[in-house]
């Protein structure tokens, strides 16, 4: 495993970081034998970043690393979750929330604690009810050692983020598709500019650019390129080819997925892609941006739907068709996927009654609903009932 440091403390990350948000789950529920194994397995071979926060796996991730990071695992990592900015509604608030964490992990300090999803919207309001205040407390009676803060919002509210307080790291956004998202190319080099170790999340965006066997139109792309690589290593390369990068997180949730990460970390560099691969990458991904027609990244933040709609189902199903080129396939993999035969709950777009309670969640600031009207008239047609009964009976489920 390679480190980079964290500039302003010296600590070094594992440039492999282990996000704790898709862990695999089993009826619902985080599957914790195979959620503790693979957590092991990462830390074992060099992983030692881990990053949570409250609302992971509806409250369940925090839980679930206090009882895997026993055994002296707890030791051999440093730990990150964060302040669900969204939440707080008063300077009290942010201790509850912390001291609540600290037991629901089983830790006496968190290494690394981000407020959660910030936005100029949520950095007024937090401002407001000090958290300022809060942050330096915190850090002074030992609660956490270091602060930082993720971001989804526009450049100029990251900018004055990063310039209000002295913060250790912050987490970003990006990948290929993402240079001028969010805080995008400029936040990094801004972040790192001021001394800030830069997480990146999504570098896969949600897995739809680590497909493999990727779309075939992406396919003949990378089989273009002198050296070849896997779709995952494409991407991940080209967020470690940026030196500014400290760490980047990766949601595994099967063996196979950190073993190939492990891999592509031992290999991955900084400045080590030439002009011709990144030309190759560029092409990649404006391509994407052609067949993927709703950049979502299946995060899960919309969740619950109070009409029960699956929102990152439905939009996955829908993008998979467009990449895939694969209609009439596609809207029998949607009726059995979103009609509930398989998880008890439907979830199908037309459910949607466009109350709008998930547009101020989205991370990306997706307009979901006009979305899902999309998804409801190509995947929705008159042969919905139909290939619903088809899918009971393929399933034995009459």
């Amino acid at each position: 495993m390679q480190y980079r440091e964290v500039p302003k403390t010296g600590e070094k990350l594992s440039i492999l970081g282990f996000g704790c948000m898709r862990l695999p789950v089993q009826e619902g529920r985080i599957n914790e034998d195979k959620a503790a194994e693979l957590i092991r397995l990462a830390i074992d071979n060099g992983v030692n970043y881990l990053d949570t926060a409250w609302p992971y796996h509806s409250g369940e991730s925090e839980n679930f690393l206090g009882r895997t990071l026993t055994g002296g695992y707890r030791e051999k990592v440093h730990l990150a979750t964060k302040l669900p900015s969204w939440m707080m509604t008063s300077r009290r608030d942010m201790d509850f929330y912390l001291n609540a964490q600290l037991q629901k992990l089983k830790t006496e300090q968190i290494d690394f604690y981000l407020l959660h999803a910030l936005n100029g919207y949520h950095w007024a309001n937090l401002q407001k009810l000090g958290v300022l205040d809060f942050l330096n407390q915190a850090k002074a009676d030992g609660r956490i050692r270091n602060a930082g803060f993720s971001f989804h919002g526009l450049f100029q509210d990251f900018q004055e983020i990063v310039d209000a307080y002295p913060w250790e790291v912050c987490q970003i956004q990006y990948n290929y598709l993402d240079e001028e998202l969010q805080a995008g190319t400029a936040g990094l080099r801004l972040a790192a500019a001021r001394g800030l170790g830069v997480i990146v999340m999504e570098p896969l965006r949600g897995g739809s650019l680590g497909m493999s066997p990727p779309p075939p139109d992406i396919a003949s792309i990378w089989q273009q390129a002198e050296t070849m690589r896997s779709p995952a290593e494409w991407a991940l390369q080209w967020v470690w080819d940026h030196p500014e990068v400290t760490a980047v997180l990766s949601g595994m949730n099967e063996a196979t997925q950190i073993r190939e990460n492990l891999a592509i970390a031992e290999r991955a560099a900084p400045n080590a892609l030439n002009s011709e691969e990144k030309k190759i990458i560029s092409r990649a991904a404006e391509t994407y941006r052609r067949i993927m027609p709703v950049p979502c990244t299946g995060c899960g933040y919309c969740k619950p739907c109070p009409e029960g709609v699956d929102i990152p189902n439905c939009f996955d199903t829908y993008n998979t068709m467009h990449m895939f080129g694969s209609p009439e396939e596609t809207k029998y993999v949607y009726a059995i996927r979103l009609s509930g035969m398989i998880s008890g709950q439907p979830g199908f777009a037309s459910q949607c009654i466009q109350c709008g309670e998930c547009l101020d969640k989205c991370p990306q600031e997706l307009q979901i609903p006009e979305l899902l009207e999309n998804v409801i008239n190509e995947l929705e047609d008159s042969g919905l009932e139909e290939r619903i009964a088809w899918g009971r009976k393929y399933l034995n489920l009459e």
